[in-house]
């Protein structure tokens, strides 16, 4: 089965210790392709080195919300240039969250459009993050002409709609997997399946039977079978249709 994980934080500091050895099983566990995420300035020349190392690794470079204050022209001019190395295939991760609110809301805005206007620029698909603030995301994702994915998905089956309508890919992780989250398999099985990315998160987001330990790559094969039996399919089907899906998103 062939696998690629369209959302990874291998340079964070949680892989410090065994980087390679996960990597590694990655490899044997069928890991054709890892899209490793920037957060900030710094992790995003992280992933771009890390991914330089690997054939089978490939980087975005964005600032999360969290750290949406820290986006200055200084910062998008550094962003600019990073995104034009060639492992980068996307813009992210961005995007708006109003569960931590750990920069201004205004302010995470601010952010999240003038990375969209980079992406745009360069001609990137865009990874996107929302914790409870779909709205204000679909809002400004509307207006913006571009693609992208809505990275571990969490706007249930209401919104789903509004996603397709625009052309945007979900991610599914870890918590499809949990036993209470019933909402999410509904949207496992609702997604079409051209639609449809996995990812880890890692290394958040653990998926059953690996709950509250390290995340890594290897495990979105737990993803992908609870994906498939949500949808009535053979695991293999469901890696290989989301094997494509991430290939034709981030060119790769």
């Amino acid at each position: 089965m062939q696998l690629i994980d369209s959302h990874a934080h291998l340079d964070f500091g949680q892989f410090d210790g065994d980087r390679e050895a996960v990597i590694a099983r990655a490899r044997r566990a069928g890991l054709v392709a890892i899209v490793n995420v920037g957060a900030d300035l710094a992790s995003s020349r992280a992933a771009v080195a890390l991914a330089e190392g690997y054939d089978f690794i490939y980087a975005t470079v964005g600032v999360h919300p969290h750290d949406a204050r820290t986006v200055t022209p200084d910062v998008l001019e550094n962003l600019r240039a990073l995104a034009r190395h060639p492992t980068v295939v996307a813009v992210g991760e961005i995007g708006l969250d109003y569960y931590r609110d750990l920069s201004p809301r205004p302010v995470q805005r601010r952010a999240f459009r003038e990375q969209l206007g980079l992406a745009s620029e360069l001609g990137l698909p865009v990874v996107i993050h929302s914790r409870d603030a779909h709205d204000d995301v679909l809002a400004i994702l509307e207006a913006w002409e571009g693609n992208g994915v809505l990275h571990s998905y969490s706007a249930g089956l209401d919104l789903l709609d509004r996603v397709m309508r625009f052309g945007f890919y979900v991610g599914l992780s870890g918590p499809v997997t949990f036993p209470k989250a019933d909402g999410l398999r509904a949207v496992a099985g609702a997604v079409p399946l051209d639609r449809l990315l996995v990812e880890t998160d890692c290394p958040y987001l653990t998926p059953t039977p690996h709950r509250g330990e390290r995340n890594e790559p290897a495990y979105v094969r737990y993803v992908v079978e609870t994906v498939a039996r949500s949808r009535w399919m053979e695991a293999e089907q469901v890696a290989s249709a989301t094997s494509d899906n991430a290939r034709r998103l981030f060119g790769i």
